[in-house]
C-alpha cells in the first residue's frame, strides 16, 4: 500500500489527531472542525463563540413568528446583542429579506468570526456589526429599532466550575457568565431595551433553565411590556421569553 504524495497528510492520522484531541482535551467537535450547522446553516466557529445550541433556534423561530405576523417596511432594524458567531442575526436576515440586522459584540475576536459568517451567507448588506458592550453601540438607532433578540450569558458565576469540561474549558467565559446570580445581563436588557425599541416592536431573550419565571414577573411589572409569553424548548426547559413593547 504507497504511502501519501509528499506534502499531503494522511487523512487517517489526520483523523486520529482530531479524534485524540476531542477525547484527551474535550475539545468540541464544532471547534476541531472550525464549523457547525445550525437552523439550516453552516457557520465558522473558533474559541471565540460560543457554539450555537440547537434550543436557541426557538429564539429565531419566535422572532421569525412575530414578524410574520406584524410585517414591517423594507429596512426595519432588529438589534442582536451578543451575537458571537452571528448566528441569530444571519438565521433572521436569511429568512426575511425586508429586515437590517444590527449585531452587537463586545469582542473583536468574536466579531471576526461573526464577519466571516456575514459574508459566507452574502449578507453584507443587511447585517451590520458593531463592536461595544450592548446597547452602546446603538446610541444612533435609539427610539427606532423594531426588534431585540439575544442569547446573554446567564450562567450563575458560582456555577461555570461545574460546566462540563467541553463548555469549561474551552468556551469563551464572557459568553457565558450573567453574575451572581446569573441575571445581571438579562435585567440590563429588559431595563435598557425601552429606550432603544420603537413603538409595537419584538424582544425577546433566551435564559436557563428557571430563569423565565423571574424574567416575565419583570416585564410585566413594567407596563411598556404586553403579550409576555414563555416558550419550552424540544427538552420542555421554559427557553425563551418574548414580549410585544408597546412603548
Amino acid at each position: 500500500m504507497g504511502r501519501a504524495p509528499a506534502g499531503e497528510g494522511d487523512p487517517l492520522e489526520e483523523v486520529q489527531a482530531l479524534w485524540r484531541q476531542r477525547v484527551e482535551e474535550r475539545i468540541p467537535l464544532q471547534y476541531l472542525l472550525g464549523k457547525v450547522e445550525w437552523a439550516g446553516l453552516s457557520l465558522r466557529v473558533t474559541p471565540a463563540v460560543l457554539i450555537p445550541r440547537p434550543e436557541t433556534e426557538l429564539l429565531v423561530e419566535q422572532a421569525s413568528l412575530w414578524l410574520q405576523a406584524n410585517p414591517l417596511p423594507p429596512g426595519s432594524c432588529f438589534a442582536d446583542l451578543g451575537t458571537g458567531s452571528g448566528a441569530i442575526a444571519i438565521a433572521l436576515a436569511h429568512q426575511h429579506p425586508q429586515l437590517r440586522l444590527l449585531a452587537v459584540d463586545s469582542s473583536p475576536e468574536a466579531l471576526a468570526v461573526a464577519a466571516d459568517n456575514v459574508v459566507a451567507h452574502h449578507l453584507q448588506e443587511r447585517v451590520n456589526l458593531l463592536l461595544g458592550s450592548w446597547f452602546v453601540p446603538l446610541d444612533p438607532w435609539r427610539g427606532r429599532l423594531r426588534g431585540l433578540v439575544s442569547n446573554p450569558p446567564y450562567i450563575p458565576s458560582a456555577d461555570l466550575a461545574s460546566l462540563m469540561p467541553e463548555v469549561r474549558l474551552h468556551e469563551p467565559r464572557q459568553a457565558l457568565d450573567g453574575g451572581e446570580d446569573g441575571l445581571a445581563h438579562l435585567r440590563l436588557l429588559i431595563q435598557a431595551a425601552p429606550d432603544y425599541l420603537a413603538p409595537n416592536s419584538f424582544w425577546a431573550v433566551e435564559v436557563m433553565r428557571g430563569q423565565a419565571p423571574w424574567v416575565a414577573e419583570q416585564l410585566q411589572a413594567r407596563s411598556c411590556y404586553r403579550q409576555i409569553q414563555v416558550h419550552r424548548d424540544l427538552a420542555g426547559v421554559e427557553r425563551v421569553v418574548s414580549a410585544h413593547f408597546v412603548g
